[in-house]
């Protein structure tokens, strides 16, 4: 193991301005995927469980969505929910339960509702409602990309070190190139924030600011 001295996000800038590796690179049609931009995560004035990174991030989004959508390109929103008893979290849902415990975001619930400030259109949109970190996992994500014949997959949402890390794992492994515009992700901690965002970048995905995804949606022919 190599020891450093260095914060998640020292080490992340510093791999961000020396990358040791090429890029998978931007292919010919994406599918944007917004994980979990849901009240649990995002209202700071309301819920223990929320957080942001940058201040700007659902701007960024429903930046993202309206280029897609202008270019007829699938918008994906994912939230997470639960019955009452729980019966569906499975053993995730076994570690805690508080009023902040996951399992305890209830269909319906306040918790489980995608952002105000997201510009939805439910016309065009899909939707899933997941159960576990990856919106791969039983959800009919896998198909819908395979439908629109997309070879590149956007991550946004959170957390980087759960949900939006499950999800590149999951979308590299199935064959796409997976792509995290870092200002449209956001963690409880910068530390986990930051090294997640690293190995993510070291392994899996093109993590790469925000405006150049907006110039490549612009420029696509």
């Amino acid at each position: 193991m190599q020891p450093t001295d260095k914060t998640a996000k020292e080490l992340y800038f510093e791999v961000k301005a020396n990358p040791a590796r090429k890029r998978f690179g931007l292919g010919k049609k994406a599918c944007l995927v917004n994980i979990d931009i849901q009240k649990a995560y995002t209202r700071t004035d309301l819920f223990k469980t929320a957080y942001e990174a940058d201040p700007k991030q659902l701007d960024y989004v429903n930046e993202l969505a309206a280029k897609f959508r202008k270019l007829g390109w699938p918008v994906v929103w994912t939230n997470v929910a639960y019955m009452d008893s729980a019966a569906d979290a499975g053993i995730w849902g076994t570690r805690t339960n508080t009023p902040d415990s996951l399992q305890n975001i209830k269909f319906g619930s306040e918790r489980s509702e995608l952002d105000d400030r997201l510009i939805l259109d439910r016309s065009t949109d899909v939707f899933y409602e997941k159960k576990m970190p990856s919106p791969f996992f039983e959800t009919p994500l896998q198909s819908l990309l395979v439908w629109h014949q997309v070879d590149t997959v956007i991550l946004t949402g959170g957390s980087t070190s759960g949900c939006v890390r499950a999800a590149g794992v999951d979308s590299l492994s199935r064959g796409y190139r997976t792509i995290i515009p870092e200002e449209c992700v956001a963690d409880k901690h910068e530390s986990y924030h930051y090294a997640n965002l690293t190995d993510l970048s070291l392994k899996y995905c093109d993590v790469m600011e925000v405006k150049e995804v907006f110039e490549w949606l612009d420029n696509v022919k």
